[in-house]
């Protein structure tokens, strides 16, 4: 059987429990083309070098191919305590959609957006639409409700604020260590 992880904290079980919906043979190993979901289903919005610099340090030198839970959660913990790969926050997003939106429709629609998303910034593939399009246009409508998706993220806590808590915990940890006599040598 497989070796069991420990899990440390909060943010810790956050990261395994993503981890593990990808890990399809429930061995503690993901395929490294899983690397990038898992992050995105954790809340982050890592770059395709973020990906792969996540791949690097947590592949598996063993099983070429295959991310280890343990490595990942060590190294994945770290990045968001650090606040890397963190999304823009819900009033950024909403001033973005604002600059695209000159007429204050408070909508976007499916040709322009489709437009935008496939030949700005980091492109979306012709598949990533494909997913997107049953979840972000309204069907009575048929366009994109921008600020009904903003206004539901704005309630929503992320795992960027479990990392922050447990970094505070690991903190004062270190500092609670720093308090205690010196060993006395005899």
């Amino acid at each position: 059987p497989p070796s069991a992880v420990t899990l440390n904290n909060e943010l810790e079980v956050q990261i395994a429990e993503a981890f593990c919906i990808f890990d399809t043979h429930g061995d503690k190993y993901i395929d490294t083309r899983n690397v990038g979901n898992v992050l995105r289903f954790l809340g982050c919005v890592p770059t395709e070098k973020e990906v792969q610099d996540v791949i690097k340090v947590t592949e598996s030198i063993d099983y070429p191919g295959e991310a280890h839970l343990s490595k990942f959660v060590a190294h994945v913990s770290l990045l968001l305590m650090d606040r890397q790969m963190e999304p823009a926050s819900s009033d950024k997003i909403l001033e973005a959609f604002e600059i695209l939106d000159p007429e204050n429709k408070k909508y976007l629609t499916k040709e322009y957006f489709g437009k935008l998303t496939s030949e700005e910034g980091e492109p979306f593939s012709m598949e990533e639409l494909e997913a997107m399009w049953p979840v972000a246009i309204d069907p009575i409508t048929g366009h994109i409700p921008f600020t009904f998706y903003i206004n539901q993220l704005k309630h929503k806590a992320t795992v960027y604020e479990v990392a922050d808590v447990v970094k505070e915990e690991l903190a004062q940890a270190e500092k609670e260590k720093g308090k205690k006599p010196a060993p006395t040598a005899l």
